[in-house]
């Protein structure tokens, strides 16, 4: 049996605080929002969609093999977008979407099958990854975004704080790891049913939600299990910033020279 067919969804909004016109920065001689639908079109994905709120978005992808759904320009997360992406395009509830955020660039193919293939493996209506987390920099960065398992592999906490918190070790010492201690970093992409994602964008956000500012939150919160899977490689961080900008337009222009 062959594996369960999936749609990548890429939720691109013109706004950003940090960085304006994010998705279409030109790295490398392209549209950010370029480079991260052909990520997801070598994930094997069965469909990949942009969902956008602005023309200009678009207008970028014309000549791209990607379905453009133009959405309103009010939502409050990506979840919510492609909810509505949900709707226009009448999707099955049992479709396996994978949200790509429209700042990944450099996300792996492996890694965008690997939360596909978590979900479909799993009883839980909701997968996303992890990576170990490296050096106590990343561990104590509250823009470093934590998970907690339990042994079934299943989300226990998100947070943006050091969790878990190595009592013992950390009272001596803040600046290196404790060896045996099993830190997470989150990966921000999800896989869900698009059953689910229309019922999770229909839920009100909820305390901890909003303390921590992590949307993901919001399904713990509410008694939803959510499947976490190691990240099968590296995955590159986004790009949030004018500094993550110019790294990750220095690697594709590397890499493409190296070609």
């Amino acid at each position: 049996m062959g594996a369960e067919p999936f749609i990548v969804a890429i939720p691109a909004r013109y706004a950003s605080t940090r960085l304006p016109g994010k998705a279409l920065r030109m790295i490398a001689g392209e549209p950010m929002i370029a480079h991260v639908a052909r990520r997801a079109i070598a994930a094997g994905a069965a469909q990949v969609v942009v969902a956008t709120d602005d023309a200009r978005i678009a207008d970028a992808l014309a000549d791209a093999p990607v379905r453009v759904v133009m959405t309103r320009a009010d939502h409050a997360s990506g979840s919510d977008r492609l909810a509505e992406c949900a709707e226009q395009l009448h999707w099955a509830n049992d479709a396996i979407i994978v949200n790509l955020q429209g700042d990944e660039p450099l996300a792996p193919p492996s890694g965008i099958r690997a939360v596909a293939e978590c979900l479909a493996s799993s009883e839980a209506p909701l997968a996303t990854l992890a990576t170990p987390i490296e050096n106590a920099g990343e561990l104590f960065d509250p823009n470093c975004v934590k998970v907690v398992t339990g042994l079934d592999g299943s989300a226990l906490y998100f947070s943006r704080a050091p969790v878990p918190w190595a009592r013992d070790a950390f009272t001596h010492n803040r600046d290196a790891l404790p060896q045996g201690h099993p830190f997470l970093r989150h990966i921000g992409i999800y896989a869900y049913r698009a059953g689910f994602l229309r019922a999770f964008a229909a839920l009100a956000p909820t305390p901890i939600e909003r303390a921590e500012s992590l949307e993901q939150l919001r399904a713990l919160e509410y008694g939803h299990r959510i499947a976490v899977r190691l990240a099968p490689e590296p995955f590159p961080g986004g790009v949030d910033t004018p500094q993550d900008l110019a790294r990750v337009d220095a690697l594709l222009r590397k890499a493409h020279n190296a070609t």
